[in-house]
């Protein structure tokens, strides 16, 4: 009888035992392999690519393989529909109990009042997020007005004014254009939708937030939610300013903090600048500077709480408890003391990096940065960010492009990049590594040639000299081969054998 490939792993490494990683990951690849050995071959595939590419796009990073394989197991089998201790099917004692121990985990970690952890991702956080505060300005007090309480009970003649009340509330968020995110409002999202929606944007000078003219629309407005956060906006929020104006206005303050919820957890945004402080309801992703699994958290004031809870039915469908597990797992690494460590050094490359590209005269956005992204401007280069995109990627590179505040190139081409520092920060690079990044993106930029049809200039196609390119790719590779994703894992064991 022919080998397992463990079995085969196993005799070829005496020291496998002292490996548990890696003796799961191919015990796991295995599994997979015996039903789509294409699937696993693939999964091998990408290791291959995240360890042949320096990944910057600000929005990713590399979760610990404990996390992951909390993920990978019976628990995806259950329907745990309610929240804990409060399920529509019966056997759902040890979700709940996972699930407990997410939120716990969660409200010591952020310092909430209550968390809720079962949104898969930070869009359905603040679906979920919205009609809480809908349900808690807006329906309830308007059941107590009529004296009811069950939905069932009105008549028609009522269900349609709470259903017009509800469907006719302000939303004030930062704009798509400025670095908000596109659930804040932006008329290709359902925000914008069910919402009457503003957006409130950067000052065309500086590229900051202007909290007096935030204030004066707020004041002509009157929102019911005034919504922060943002996806590509590389400076810090005064999140207690923006209270001041959500209770002048008397809106509800809700901060999406998908993007820095790592620098908010390892206590780099503090006082004015913590959310959770201020806000009456955050939301995040669990995976960007988090370092979690892919999903969504809710944190809130404790008069939200049972509001927030009831996500699902009201907006979710059936939780994912394998992910609820993996949460509980990430909250827990992340209220260790390395992670605090970790947090900071985010921000540290994230700012030696800014000014190294500075050096190199790289236009930033805003001059620099306080968070983990920065925004380089392109069009000095004569080029599209969709250019630069695609030219870096094919040096090893992995990035998106982006657009500028007031972007002439609008979403699609883009005058920007967006460079975030997470992932290289979780392999271990520091100061001098982000010297050699922004040598690299010197010497690719620098040499991208848009290409010229009919007369007119391309603003997707270009020429980049294939020396370059090799130049580039064998920094890059010297540079990862120093940092290896998941060292415990045999890449080259896992290509032999998953193919």
């Amino acid at each position: 009888m022919s080998q397992s490939v463990l079995e085969r792993y196993l005799a070829n490494n005496p020291d496998a035992v002292k490996n548990p990683e890696m003796l799961a990951f191919v015990a796991q690849l295995e599994t997979v392999s015996q039903v789509a050995p294409e699937i696993a071959a693939s999964i091998v595939k990408e290791l291959a690519d995240q360890r042949s590419n320096i990944k910057l796009i600000a929005s990713e990073n590399f979760s610990s393989l404990s996390v992951q394989y909390a993920m990978g197991n019976l628990l995806t089998d259950k329907y745990a529909e309610g929240f804990p201790r409060h399920r529509f099917y019966a056997g759902c004692d040890n979700v709940d109990d996972i699930e407990e121990v997410a939120c716990r985990e969660a409200e010591a970690l952020f310092g909430a009042d209550h968390a809720y952890v079962q949104p898969h991702s930070g869009a359905d956080a603040n679906m979920v997020a919205f009609w809480s505060v809908l349900m808690w300005k807006i329906q309830s007090p308007y059941l107590e007005e009529i004296g009811k309480k069950n939905l069932y009970d009105l008549s028609k003649e009522e269900w349609d004014e709470i259903r017009k009340q509800l469907g006719n509330q302000r939303l004030l968020g930062l704009d798509y254009y400025s670095g908000g995110h596109l659930t804040h409002g932006y008329r290709y999202n359902v925000s914008a939708q069910m919402f009457d929606a503003y957006s409130y944007g950067v000052n065309r000078e500086t590229g900051l937030l202007d909290y007096d003219e935030i204030e004066k629309m707020a004041m002509e407005i009157k929102p019911l939610i005034l919504l922060a956060g943002y996806s590509a906006y590389p400076r810090k929020i005064d999140f207690a300013r923006m209270r001041e104006i959500a209770d002048k206005v008397g809106a509800v303050l809700m901060v999406d903090m998908a993007h820095f919820a790592g620098l908010v957890a390892g206590k780099v945004f503090t006082g004015n600048y913590n959310p959770v402080e201020h806000a009456h309801i955050v939301t995040s992703t669990t995976h960007k500077t988090l370092r979690g699994p892919r999903g969504g958290l809710i944190l809130c004031k404790q008069e939200l709480a049972e509001y927030v809870d009831k996500g699902c039915p009201m907006v979710l469908g059936g939780p994912l408890p394998h992910v609820l597990a993996a949460k509980a797992v990430a909250f827990k690494e992340a209220r260790k003391k390395d992670f605090e460590t970790y947090a900071h050094k985010i921000v540290e490359n994230s700012q030696a990096l800014a000014e190294e590209l500075k050096k190199r005269n790289i236009t930033i956005a805003t001059g620099g940065t306080d968070n983990h992204l920065m925004l380089i401007d392109v069009r000095p280069f004569g080029i599209t960010g969709r250019q630069a995109e695609a030219a870096v990627r094919e040096c090893g590179i992995t990035l998106n492009r982006n657009a500028l505040p007031y972007d002439p190139n609008g979403p699609w081409y883009t005058s920007g990049l967006r460079i975030g520092t997470p992932a290289v920060t979780s392999l271990g690079m520091g100061k001098n590594e982000m010297a050699e990044i922004a040598d690299l993106f010197a010497l690719i930029l620098g040499n991208i040639k848009p290409t010229e049809t009919d007369g007119k200039i391309s603003k997707a196609k270009y020429t980049l000299d294939d020396n370059i390119k090799k130049q580039a790719k064998e920094k890059v590779q010297n540079l990862l081969d120093r940092f290896p994703l998941y060292p415990s894992l045999d890449l080259n064991f896992l290509k032999k054998e998953f193919k």
